[in-house]
């Protein structure tokens, strides 16, 4: 998923203390977050939804979660099931609460079983047979070629030299006291193998399990050493694997490899791992985890079971003595049922596109708020029906629908600086949001400095960039005639004008964040809309802002060509520029901001090749307090980071002692710009458009 969509957020959640450690080492610089599953209530399910705001949420196997699938689907976002089974063991107790499960089951857009046995297992559960898909298991993706043994180990068992080496991998406790323990059971295989030169491997499935295993191992006089404390030993001896992660890099080490969890009933372990590295695999009775794989690999011969543990020991002795190619028969059965990951990309991908997220608000919030946001709606249905007034130079307008960020700014510089670079004098009309000035306007002439009180924070970066004459006040067209009396400027662009309807533009340029489009979906307080959505009908072309690589956004453009059709669509996507006050950043990295949408500086951070240890993420338009730049500072040092990043508009909003507060961190800030996909054709609209009226060639 990180390869076909390069620039698109993606979060893993687990359950488990093991699974978070693992998911932070192997998943790094490729997903954006790890964090724990929320409780299945809905409370807690939606106050993650409402943080993260997912397209799409995949579920793995098993994961029945009832509140969680229905609040995904309630907040707009896809639901796609992959990789999903129900065991032997599971399915008896499912079929009993069919009652239960068959309107869950119903909410997903799609379930991806891992065999046809499965399939209909869901059928029989009440998933409806349209949304059911054969989907392979996603376990025979694995690639072995990317699994690494450490050196440290590897060069630990070329020194010791070990005729046979086996290993009994993810061992575990019985269910009861009648069905023994997998470290007893394994360990008596050992003592009666009797093999000179014999390195047997434990593995331990759980880390509070290593010291009990240790103790056992003690218990027994054998021989053994820790993995995590490698010192000499004596063959036939023991190395207890104490440490997570590394099981999978010494099954190429192995002869044999006895899967754990099958002695007792447990149902079994992955079996795929030591099959792709050519290992001969001895399992016992219970497999019911794995049961298609399990079927398919026996018969095949590429699985040697065993009815109980008497048999453990005989069997790996025939093995080490002629493994007799059923690790290879398992090498090229696993082999040939590769392509799982593929078909859930695909799936993932197409859902993806048919949905975006919305706001839902609960019932009692509606009801208070559907009042107010239909007075909303009229006042700015209202504010149209006015009659425009002309400047004496064509009006080019860059706006939005909602409140909040939609790349606005560095879209009117970019225009700004493509009409001085042929030739033209640009001029920037903006309201100057949160300028403390008493003057009603201002007017800056190009490249001369402004206070921020004088500017606002966004217009600040308008004086910054000096490529256009800046007029600044709430009275657009009294400020844009004072602008063109004082400079002669021959083109206006309207900074978020789109609803200030008493100032005539000759070309609507409509900005929609690809990422939520619509905001909520419903006007202001309900939603973040400043208007109704049908709005989008006034503009001559519409840019799509924030795209991201490997998206097609087709349920959006089908919703654009619906409210208008033939309307000219254009994208844009952030481009990261160079870091001031200096270079870019040396040294461990948090980051803070307060923008419309953070997530965009953090997908530009990590497109950047940037891992911050640290985020903190504030409302928009924030004007930063001496107390909080402590609390950051704070939270910054105890991440471990050197240096603090943030936006233009940020570094705007900090206090004149800012990095005086936040020593002994350095603060960069990213100066950025954007790039828009046809860019030329738009440019060409434009001009036409202004020529109807002006003459601007």
């Amino acid at each position: 998923m990180r390869e076909r969509l390069p620039d698109t957020p993606l979060y893993v959640s687990v359950t488990t203390t093991t699974g978070h450690a693992l998911a932070l080492e192997k998943l790094t610089g490729i997903c954006d977050g790890v964090f724990y599953t929320p409780l299945d209530f809905c409370f807690a399910v939606r106050r993650i939804l409402r943080a993260i705001r997912p397209s799409l949420v995949l579920i793995m196997e098993t994961e029945i979660w009832p509140n969680l699938w229905r609040e995904t689907k309630r907040s707009g976002a896809g639901l796609l099931v992959v990789n999903a089974r129900i065991s032997d063991r599971a399915l008896p107790r499912y079929v009993k609460m069919r009652w239960f499960f068959a309107p869950i089951l119903a909410i997903p857009d799609a379930i991806h079983a891992q065999s046809a046995q499965d399939v209909e297992r869901y059928a029989q559960l009440g998933a409806p047979r349209e949304r059911l898909h054969l989907g392979r298991n996603l376990k025979y993706d694995f690639h072995p070629d990317r699994i690494h043994t450490s050196q440290e180990v590897a060069d630990w068992v070329r020194d010791h030299a070990p005729a046979h080496v086996v290993i009994a991998a993810s061992t575990m406790p019985g269910v009861d006291g009648a069905d023994g323990d997998e470290d007893d059971l394994t360990l008596e295989a050992f003592e009666a193998m009797g093999l000179d030169g014999l390195l047997w491997i434990h593995v331990p499935r759980r880390p509070e399990r290593f010291d009990v295993a240790a103790a056992k191992l003690t218990a027994r006089g054998i021989r053994f050493v820790r993995r995590s404390q490698l010192s000499g030993l004596t063959l036939p001896g023991v190395l207890l694997l104490d440490t997570l992660g590394e099981l999978s890099g010494l099954f190429p080490l192995a002869h044999v490899v006895f899967m754990g969890g099958t002695l007792v009933r447990r149902g079994g372990h992955n079996i795929l791992e030591p099959a792709f590295f050519g290992k001969p695999v001895v399992a016992g009775p219970y497999m019911e985890n794995f049961a298609e794989i399990a079927r398919e690999f026996t018969a095949a011969g590429a699985l040697l079971r065993i009815a109980g543990a008497a048999e453990l020991a005989p069997r790996l002795r025939v093995l080490l003595a002629d493994a007799g190619g059923s690790g290879e028969l398992a090498r090229g059965l696993a082999e040939s049922k590769r392509g799982a990951t593929e078909v859930a990309c695909r799936a993932a991908i197409e859902i993806l596109e048919a949905n975006w997220p919305r706001q839902r608000r609960p019932l009692f919030q509606y009801l208070l708020l559907k009042p107010l946001s239909l007075l909303w709606a009229w006042g700015a249905r209202r504010k149209q029906n006015v009659v425009p007034e002309r400047l004496d130079a064509p009006v080019l307008c860059v706006g939005g629908l909602a409140m909040g960020g939609s790349g606005k700014t560095p879209t009117v510089l970019h225009l700004a600086e493509y009409f001085r670079r042929i030739g033209r004098t640009p001029g920037i009309l903006t309201r100057g949001y949160r300028r403390v000035s008493p003057t009603p306007y201002a007017l800056i002439a190009a490249g001369d400095p402004a206070p921020v009180s004088e500017t606002g924070d966004e217009a600040q970066i308008f004086v910054r960039a000096g490529i256009a004459h800046l007029g600044i006040g709430g009275d657009r067209v009294d400020v844009g005639r004072r602008l063109l009396a004082k400079w002669p400027v021959d083109v206006v662009l309207l900074d978020d004008g789109y609803q200030h309807r008493r100032l005539h533009r000759d070309f609507d340029l409509l900005l929609l964040d690809a990422q939520d489009p619509l905001s909520g979906g419903s006007v202001f307080p309900l939603g973040r809309l400043r208007e109704p959505a049908d709005g989008l009908r006034r503009a001559n072309a519409i840019i799509l802002t924030r795209v991201q690589r490997g998206r097609e956004y087709r349920r959006l453009l089908a919703y654009i060509e619906k409210q208008k059709p033939g309307m000219p669509v254009f994208r844009s996507r952030v481009v990261p520029g160079e870091w001031m006050p200096a270079a870019r950043p040396e040294g461990k990295a948090a980051a803070f901001c307060g923008l419309g949408n953070p997530a965009s500086f953090w997908a530009t951070l990590r497109l950047m090749g940037i891992e911050t240890c640290y985020r903190w993420a504030f409302g928009d338009h924030h004007q930063y307090r001496p107390a909080e730049l402590a609390r950051l500072k704070h939270h910054a040092l105890e991440a471990g980071a050197t240096v603090l990043l943030t936006t233009e508009k940020d570094w705007m909003n900090l206090p004149p002692e800012a990095e005086t507060l936040l020593e002994p961190l350095t603060i960069r800030w990213l100066r950025i710009g954007i790039e828009i996909e046809a860019e030329e054709a738009l440019l060409a609209q434009i001009r036409q458009q202004m020529k109807n009226q002006y003459r601007t060639n």
